[in-house]
């Protein structure tokens, strides 16, 4: 063999090596991988291993299959009441149509430009219909932000056909611009003193009519204890006089002895100085005669 002939040997080898070379590529996991033609996609290679392409003819790009997450800046945003806010928010999201996704974003970057413009349009419009209050609060009358933003940016994206798919909106953070904290935050102390000094005088008003309608029982348990007890005295008063009364009728000597006895105790109560005619029959008894 002479040496044109292992030369011309060597160009074929290589030559041979380079459009083997060429026509493999690698596809890993967690990327779709894009033929093209001329800058035109012409399939899509996303199970990881080994493929071929036409070297010199057909390109290969590559592009992310898993999740990404765009956090876009924080960005001014008007309230419904014409409070200024700074919203900070983020998207979860992929790209489920390579071939779409190259022929409108082109590239990752652009597909954050996309996706950027579709959130700030709809959380700026979403904010602008709620009071400031109302969000910081966590009011469900306006139900759940994040769900609403994430399914009209999905739909929004989807509707332009740009082969993403949005997974997840949140808002991570609503604040004031510091120039407006200061007068925010003494309103905000002022409603709630204002909602304090409310609870209390209501409290104060509850209270005040309990007691009064602990009294009023107290009252008239009193009344009608008071009551029971006259007729229980009154009861024991006439059934004394019966007694008495019984006595008197059995023996009347003893019945008025009792009776004078009794007198003198009253009487003589205190050692007092007492002249009585001394043929009195009260005198008689006190000589005991």
């Amino acid at each position: 063999m002479n040496l044109k002939t292992k030369l011309i040997g060597g160009v074929i080898a290589v030559a041979a090596m380079i459009f083997l070379f060429g026509s493999v590529f690698i596809v890993r996991e967690g990327e779709y991988k894009v033929v093209l033609k001329f800058g035109e996609a012409v399939r899509i290679q996303d199970t990881p291993g080994m493929s071929f392409k036409i070297p010199f003819v057909e390109s290969v790009t590559s592009l992310p299959k898993y999740q990404m997450i765009y956090d876009s800046n924080p960005t001014p945003i008007l309230t419904k009441d014409k409070k200024p806010i700074q919203v900070d928010n983020y998207a979860v999201w992929k790209i489920t149509d390579p071939e779409s996704f190259l022929r409108t974003a082109q590239t990752v970057k652009s597909g954050e430009e996309r996706i950027d413009a579709a959130v700030y349009n709809t959380v700026r419009r979403k904010l602008s219909e709620i009071e400031y209050g109302d969000i910081i609060s966590e009011n469900p009358k306006r139900g759940n932000l994040n769900e609403q933003i994430t399914e009209e940016v999905a739909g929004l994206l989807m509707r332009d056909n740009y082969g993403i798919e949005i997974v997840d909106v949140r808002i991570k953070r609503t604040d004031l611009p510091d120039s407006n904290k200061q007068s925010v935050f003494k309103r905000m102390i002022s409603d709630r003193q204002a909602i304090a000094a409310r609870y209390l005088s209501e409290g104060d008003e509850e209270s005040k009519k309990v007691r009064a309608k602990a009294d009023r029982s107290a009252k008239e348990l009193m009344a009608e204890a008071e009551s029971k007890a006259k007729m229980i005295v009154a009861e024991g008063e006439r059934e004394a006089a019966r007694i008495y009364n019984e006595s008197y009728g059995k023996d009347p000597e003893f019945y008025e002895l009792y009776r004078t006895l009794e007198s003198y105790k009253t009487t003589l109560h205190g050692e007092p100085v007492i002249m009585f005619p001394i043929d009195s029959p009260y005198t008689s008894i006190l000589l005991g005669e």
